[in-house]
């Protein structure tokens, strides 16, 4: 068996050789099964669909046996993003950059936390709290080539492809229109703008951006944990000049990249 998250077209075409005998709310279920030699995947479920929980799975065997978790390599496969010359953008963008950006022709992290909160309030089907400054900060780091930390018209006009993207993304995930990401739909719409997470790794980030009532996650969260994931797999790569996956830091280097990040 290959050493990857399953998804659900898997289970689509595999049916299951043994489950157990009764399915009811215990907190405790325990089976005893004959099976031939082979690979099997075990797969714990809750009683309620749609719902997150802790589990301890223990395994006996009549007959040596190994197990391992199945699980995904953290990767990331983020398409170039070309800074282009003000010249290559359109007018009607440079339009709309001026009345955005005002005489200062910048965008500081209040005007774009003023813009954001604008654009996603008139999308009435995309639940938010509204996106806070430190997502704002966190959007501006990503895009910041100069670092005055503030955007100019090149960097935004970036930022704002990369905005429609992924709302584009949010909504075609949100399988049951609900306006919010469950964690399998999180899943399979990070998978789907390239990143490949541990299970360790993806719960972490559940556990930071979800809505601690139903581990929902709303737009504004969405996007900027998109933006997260982007700035650290960039700063990574860029720090990992022989490539080999391993990046030396020294305490000075630490703290100044996870104080600006």
């Amino acid at each position: 068996m290959r050493s990857v998250h399953l998804k659900r077209d898997f289970f689509l075409t595999h049916g299951s050789k043994a489950r157990s005998e009764l399915f009811i709310n215990l907190r405790e279920v325990s089976s005893r099964f004959r099976l031939p030699a082979g690979e099997y995947i075990v797969v714990p479920s809750t009683f309620e669909p749609q719902k997150e929980a802790d589990f301890v799975l223990r395994v006996f065997s009549e007959k040596p046996a190994d197990s391992h978790e199945l699980d995904d390599d953290v990767t990331a496969e983020l398409p170039e993003e070309p800074l282009l010359d003000e010249s290559q953008i359109d007018d009607g963008f440079k339009n709309l950059f001026k009345q955005l950006a005002g005489e200062t022709m910048e965008i500081t992290i209040p005007k774009l936390q003023t813009i954001l909160n604008r654009v996603t309030s008139k999308h009435k089907d995309l639940k938010t709290k509204g996106f806070s400054k430190e997502a704002c900060r966190s959007m501006i780091t990503l895009m910041d080539t100069t670092g005055s930390g503030r955007l100019g018209l090149a960097e935004f006009h970036v930022l704002w492809e990369k905005v429609k993207r992924y709302l584009a993304v949010f909504r075609q995930f949100d399988v049951d229109k609900s306006g919010t990401m469950s964690s399998y739909e999180m899943r399979m719409a990070l998978q789907s703008v390239g990143f490949k997470l541990s299970n360790h790794l993806f719960q972490l980030i559940i556990v930071r951006y979800a809505e601690p009532d139903d581990l929902n996650v709303t737009f504004d969260s969405f996007l900027t944990c998109l933006i997260r994931l982007e700035t650290m797999f960039k700063t990574f790569k860029t720090m990992d000049s022989d490539t080999d996956g391993v990046v030396s830091f020294s305490f000075f280097q630490w703290i100044s990249l996870t104080m600006f990040a």
